[in-house]
């Protein structure tokens, strides 16, 4: 009963938010009994009533899928009030939730979505080539196979990948070494440029990548979905298929498996000899999810045997030089799907169980323990042929890491989110191979602790604060040459570690312990109902890799020696990054400039070549500088009617060593990428996009170049590994279309051509470019059924 001649000033609101996981819902419907007044929540779950006398409210709330709910509510002042809605997914052909509703990793950093239907084109990529699709992100490539994601100028050890709530550990430290993820088992990707996440990580002084599989409905239904793909480029496809059942009291199951293989790829003029890849993969989940209870139990295989081009490794001084400087490779060979070495063959095993439970006045805990185990196997071109099926390169990294969250969301104003874990690892390094170990035996202890609070100072005005420790002790067994020892004077600054001394070489325990700090301030404005502003520091300390500390040897899959440093301290990155974002039907846009201080920042770059008798190899050598990275990042969209779209990215980042006044190497040269799309709903839900990739040449490099001896003509000559290459253009067509066939069942045909006009061009971050051209023309066929 609502009061009468009262001051009718009152506001009630507050969020509309899935009883399940806690994520908001944007358009749920409210309205009062008996006024009839109703309003919508907006894109954050935020519903708003205003004029409001003092009385009891009835108040009905729906949303599309979620039981219809009747709640009353006691308005004396301005009140604030949440509603928990129990949401199902019902349309079997439409189980890709929008982004919107995706719950926020972090509320006041600017996240980019990409949803399973933006997935679905991408069944036969990588996830590197996936997130290559956002503004600010780039790749690192080693060839066409081996795609490493550069956020805001970073990659490797910066970049934290999530996988269903487990964080990656499969070797990244390598710039070579893309993430062991099959990108079909992915439901949805969220990219955080910087350190804002602090549950996850506190070192990502690049950025997070956190994907999550799909939601599973809580109703009796059983439901799945196969891609087939096939593609001319590398004459080679992949099909993968998934099937899940699930029950109304909250359990359930699902499945999927993959398969890919692609033999060697093609240039516009050349084919790439031995760069075929052969990857499989397995991934299963069984649980139960409950109103305020559930647990689930996950694993996934993924194996992957990829070609490294073999005119990139070749023999003498001689070769090298003439390999540089050629325009074409060295060696050019029939097609094949044979992968031979160079090669790299890699296994991942992921176990995670995972429980939550909701209590009333305390919120939301979560206990997870996970096992990874990462086998990677790098073969070289050995000098008997005796020896090739023995790799040179043979590590089994095992992971332990457990972890306990508790998310309170029990007031309107205040929230916190806090959590502690502790991980442990172990490195074996095969002695076997019969090649001196890059990466030696190694015991690595991690201990963190996290808390993030966020507080709502209005309706419209956030700040969210956190911070977090983290403890790290390696314990590893290493053998050094004498002379390396000596040369870096280490016989004076470690004495205490050595063990043994075995002729030339020394047996040596280094142990090492890294305390780090991490942090988060920021801010979250929404004005207009259309236009947010987000400003965030973030503070990120990342305590170095084992290659960065211990690589002293030949790399092989990277086709270089690399040389670590024992006396690195932590890297500590300052980040500020501000984001204004407007949303609309018409025109839409985010612009996103930021810069990034980074003290005893841990550099890899070319210095030499050195003659061993594997043949003749470059030497990067590993350095600490500070640094500074600025750069801005633009999206913006414009519908020109129902059917006509046009969206736009830009990214520019530059980046400087401060210490040499010089510019950092590896850095991602401008780029912009403009599409225009046309999407008919009536017409078998026919899309047609055009899209065209402009990439700047990269103008601001260091100058790593250095002379190479010949001994054939007894003369020195100039190997240039620095001049970037020329800028280039390219187009591409996307398309597909929507046929049903039957009730429950859909067939989706989509067809693609990249790099339409078969241009030749080298890509600057491509590791390969010295070598050879990247891919030319590549036409393929995606058939997806769901059922």
């Amino acid at each position: 009963m609502v009061a009468q001649n009262k001051d009718c000033n009152y506001t009630l609101s507050g969020k509309i938010i899935d009883l399940h996981d806690g994520s908001v819902l944007p358009g749920a419907v409210l309205t009062i009994a008996g006024l009839e007044t109703t309003v919508e929540s907006d894109i954050n779950g935020i519903y708003t009533f205003s004029n409001l006398c003092e009385g009891v409210y009835s108040i009905q709330i729906s949303h599309p899928n979620c039981t219809t709910q009747g709640v009353k509510v006691k308005v004396s002042s301005n009140t604030k009030r949440n509603f928990k809605l129990e949401h199902h997914l019902e349309e079997l052909n439409t189980i890709t939730l929008q982004a919107s509703i995706y719950r926020s990793k972090t509320k006041t950093n600017f996240e980019q979505k990409i949803t399973e239907k933006q997935l679905d084109r991408f069944s036969n990529a990588s996830l590197g080539d996936v997130l290559n699709t956002l503004s600010g992100v780039s790749s690192l490539n080693t060839g066409n196979a081996v795609v490493k994601p550069i956020i805001n100028g970073v990659h490797s050890s910066r970049i934290v990948v999530m996988n269903n709530g487990v964080r990656m550990e499969d070797q990244e430290w390598g710039a070579e070494h893309a993430p062991s993820i099959d990108v079909n088992t992915i439901g949805n990707i969220t990219l955080i440029k910087g350190a804002g996440a602090l549950k996850y990580s506190g070192d990502a002084v690049g950025g997070i990548i956190v994907t999550e599989a799909s939601k599973i409905p809580v109703k009796d239904t059983i439901y799945g979905k196969t891609h087939v793909t096939a593609a001319t480029n590398g004459r080679g496809g992949s099909i993968t298929s998934t099937l899940t059942k699930s029950y109304v009291n909250g359990w359930y199951g699902s499945v999927q498996g993959s398969l890919k293989r692609f033999g060697d790829y093609e240039a516009p003029d050349y084919v790439l000899s031995n760069t075929g890849n052969f990857e499989r993969s397995l991934s299963a989940r069984i649980g139960i999810n409950r109103f305020d209870y559930g647990v689930e139990a996950y694993y996934s295989f993924f194996k992957n045997e990829i070609g490294i081009l073999r005119a990139s490794h070749i023999g003498g001084a001689s070769d090298q030089v003439r390999a540089i400087n050629s325009g074409i490779p060295l060696i050019i060979r029939d097609f094949t799907y044979d992968i031979n070495a160079p090669k790299q063959d890699v296994t991942h095993h992921l176990f995670k169980v995972r429980g939550f439970k909701n209590f009333k006045n305390l919120g939301k805990v979560t206990l997870q323990y996970d096992l990874q185990q990462n086998e990677r196997l790098e073969f070289d071109v050995r000098r008997s042929s005796n020896d090739d099926d023995r790799p040179s390169l043979d590590l089994v990294l095992n992971s332990h890491t457990i972890r306990l969250d508790l998310d309170t969301d029990n007031t309107d104003l205040f929230n916190l989110k806090t959590g502690i874990m502790a991980q442990y690892q172990k490195n074996i390094a095969d002695p076997a191979t019969g090649v001196r170990r890059l990466i030696p035996d190694y015991e690595r202890f991690n201990l963190g602790i996290y808390g993030v609070a966020d507080y709502s100072i209005s309706d419209h005005f956030l700040v969210e604060v956190g911070g977090r420790f983290d403890y790290f002790n390696i314990d590893a067994q290493k053998f050094y040459k004498s002379s390396f020892w000596e040369d870096r004077n280490y016989d004076i600054l470690f004495p205490e570690i050595v063990v043994e001394v075995f002729n030339n070489q020394l047996l040596t325990n280094p142990k090492l312990d890294y305390s780090n700090l991490s942090a988060t301030l920021g801010t979250r404005y929404t004005f207009n109902d259309k236009y947010k502003l987000f400003m965030n520091y973030s503070l990120a300390s990342r305590a170095p890799n084992p290659s960065e500390l211990f690589s002293e040897g030949l790399h092989h899959s990277a086709s270089r020696i690399e040389l670590g440093d024992l006396r690195f301290n932590s890297e500590v990155a300052h980040k500020v990054s501000i984001t204004l974002q407007k949303q609309g039907t018409t025109f839409g846009f985010s612009i996103n400039p930021y810069i990034n201080f980074i003290n005893d920042f841990m550099i890899i770059e070319p210095t030499e070549i050195r003659q061993t008798i594997r043949g003749n190899f470059q030497v990067w050598e590993y350095r600490q500088t500070n640094a500074t990275l600025a750069g801005i990042d633009i999206d913006a969209s414009v519908t020109f009617t129902d059917y006509l779209n046009f969206y736009h990215q830009f990214s520019m980042v530059k980046g400087y060593d401060n210490t040499r006044d010089i510019s950092l190497i590896d850095m991602p040269p401008v780029n912009t990428t403009n599409g225009l799309v046309y999407q008919n709903k009536e017409l078998k839900n026919l899309r047609v996009e055009l899209q065209s990739e402009y990439t700047f040449r990269q103008n601001e490099f260091p100058n790593n170049n250095f002379e190479a001896f010949i001994p054939e003509t007894n003369t020195f000559e100039l190997v240039d590994v620095s001049t970037p290459p020329d800028a280039y253009h390219l187009l591409h067509l996307h398309s597909n279309a929507d046929f049903k066939l039957g009730e429950n069942s859909m067939l989706n045909v989509g067809i693609s051509v990249t790099n339409i006009f078969n241009t030749n061009y080298r890509n600057y971050l491509n590791r390969l470019r010295y070598y050879a051209d990247d891919l030319g023309r590549n036409l393929s066929i995606n058939l997806k059924i769901t059922y």
